[in-house]
């Protein structure tokens, strides 16, 4: 499974954020984008995720002209819902009315559901927090939160996973625990993966690294 992208143009109408930029990611292995505020970090993202609709520079609209691949199928005018794509971003974005193990279930694929709820206990055991499936997510650590948030989005059987920042509202010590786990899991998950970031320290691979420029 290979993710592959090439970004002829991504621009507003009179303003190039991001221009012929090309980059292939093998199954387990996990790009890095980095590059400073402005450089089209996040909206490299949201073209492969295929929401860049809601996505503007200033008060304009962004357009994207290239193509995205995913182990061959062009994937460029599939709705959001069709590529097969993850999301996991800064926030965790678990649901608040909804236990630990709720959030979970809801991204299991439709199913038997002893299956389903096997996947969410295994999912618990494999992140370290097996017993902690009846808790409130609000009741959680900001680690054990961003630990269910990953499993959520792996629970889904993403085909390929798109990585906003994940680690930037953890403490230090926090961050380097939850990078590890994180990087872990995408490796044994055997999905492609891109991963933004502005810190030098959140490079999975030195070899799979691309730098953006300064939005000028």
């Amino acid at each position: 499974m290979t993710l592959a992208v090439h970004i002829h143009r991504l621009a507003t109408r009179d303003h190039t954020l991001v221009q012929d930029l090309r980059f292939e990611v093998a199954a387990g292995h996990i790009l890095t984008l980095m590059g400073p505020s402005g450089s089209g970090k996040s909206s490299v993202l949201a073209a492969m995720a295929g929401t860049l609709d809601s996505v503007t520079e200033g008060s304009e609209a962004l357009q994207f002209e290239g193509t995205v691949t995913l182990d061959g199928l062009d994937l460029t005018r599939l709705p959001t819902a069709q590529r097969g794509i993850g999301l996991l971003f800064q926030d965790d974005l678990l649901f608040a009315h909804m236990t630990v193990a709720e959030n979970l279930l809801f991204a299991v694929p439709a199913g038997p559901r002893r299956e389903r709820l096997a996947a969410v206990e295994q999912a618990l055991d494999e992140s370290g927090l097996a017993g902690f499936g009846t808790r409130d997510p609000a009741t959680l650590s900001g680690g054990q939160r961003a630990r269910v948030a990953l499993m959520r989005a792996l629970l889904a059987r993403p085909k390929a996973l798109l990585l906003d920042e994940p680690f930037s509202k953890l403490d230090a010590a926090l961050r380097d625990q939850f990078r590890s786990f994180v990087f872990e899991h995408l490796r044994d998950s055997g999905v492609p993966a891109v991963l933004v970031t502005h810190d030098a320290a959140d490079v999975a691979d030195p070899a799979l690294v691309v730098e953006l420029g300064r939005a000028g």
